[in-house]
């Protein structure tokens, strides 16, 4: 049997390859997603069956349950998931423009200047009474602005004749441990209780996550995803080399820019609804290039995936395992993600 199967669509004027196993792949992950979710949305104080949970979720089940799952449990678990593809998608895009498996959006600095844009935000516009003295809802334009402006000045200090993937990496880490020093700066300079719920949110944590929250997230994910599966044809031509790339035709430097700017929008709208979950964007692209393989045509919907199972595994053991303590889901991921950071280092090194 073929590996490939042919899609033919409006008479031939569009058509694609389908990876049969990679379909499969995608299938089983999706499947142990949902499952994920239901078991999550059903765990807590009160246990709720996984059976009445997916009533719920089309609408049925008893009014208790409807109740403590779509008004507390569900916005929550959304979110998790949202931030999960947010981050996979976003480390995916980046390892491969960059031709670095160790590369993240928490290596290049992106996430730490949407996490010091965030603390800035609560230290400039918080009170006496530990209250914001404006909307939650501009939250995740200051990440946004945050990670915008620190993607667009390592693109700019790694600008040399084009940016070369080398630079755009060792700049992005002078730039992340710059950020995390006035990150630092101002918790400290800040009342003890902001810096205690800055720590917490830095951490990662979807804890606190509302219909609010999903009602901003959920476009935002789903708008800039769309636009990441559109462009990963030109990540597989980049990862050829610079020469190749545009001896093909493609516009190495614009579309270099253009996947930067993907990957901040979705690092920018997860870190304003969850803090700074760390690893989840270096992981899921390694684990789903070994389900796929290396196609990003392939490999990014199954790291999204990947990526959103993390997360939500990440979030239901903080909140379940410790009861009645919360741990933020920034523990767990950076629990498993440090010592497979170290292994990539040493399989880096020894390739």
């Amino acid at each position: 049997m073929s590996k490939y199967k042919n899609f033919r669509l409006f008479n031939g004027r569009l058509s694609f390859l389908l990876d049969r196993k990679a379909t499969l792949t995608f299938t089983i992950l999706l499947v142990v997603a949902f499952l994920v979710f239901v078991i999550s949305t059903g765990s807590g104080e009160m246990k709720i069956n996984p059976l009445t949970v997916v009533k719920v979720l089309f609408g049925g089940g008893p009014e208790l349950e409807k109740l403590i799952i779509t008004s507390f449990r569900l916005p929550r678990i959304i979110v998790a998931l949202m931030v999960g593809i947010s981050l996979a998608i976003a480390g995916g895009i980046l390892q491969g423009m960059i031709r670095n498996p160790l590369a993240s959006p928490d290596v290049l600095g992106i996430t730490g200047g949407a996490a010091a844009a965030v603390v800035s935000f609560l230290a400039i516009f918080s009170d006496k009474n530990h209250s914001l003295t404006v909307s939650i809802a501009w939250l995740p334009l200051a990440a946004f602005i945050g990670a915008t402006v620190i993607g667009f000045l390592v693109y700019f200090l790694a600008w040399k004749n084009g940016v070369s993937p080398i630079r755009l990496v060792l700049i992005g880490i002078g730039i992340s441990t710059l950020m995390q020093a006035i990150t630092t700066l101002t918790m400290v300079m800040g009342p003890i209780y902001q810096a205690s719920q800055a720590n917490i949110w830095i951490t990662g944590t979807v804890y606190g996550s509302n219909w609010s929250n999903v009602a901003i997230l959920v476009p935002w994910t789903v708008i800039f995803v769309i636009i990441a599966l559109a462009v990963a044809r030109t990540i597989n031509i980049q990862e050829l080399g610079d020469e190749v790339a545009t001896g093909l035709g493609g516009k190495v430097q614009k579309q270099r820019f253009l996947l930067l700017m993907i990957s901040t929008a979705l690092i920018g709208g997860s870190v304003a609804f969850a803090g700074g979950i760390g690893f989840v964007g270096l992981m899921a692209p390694h684990m789903a290039r070994r389900l796929v393989g290396s196609s990003f045509g392939a490999l990014l919907p199954a790291s999204a995936l990947i990526g959103g199972i993390l997360v939500m595994i990440a979030d239901l053991i903080g909140r379940t395992m410790f009861s009645p303590l919360e741990v933020p889901a920034g523990v767990f991921t950076a629990g498993i993600g440090a010592p497979y950071f170290i292994y990539l280092l040493f399989k880096t090194r020894n390739s």
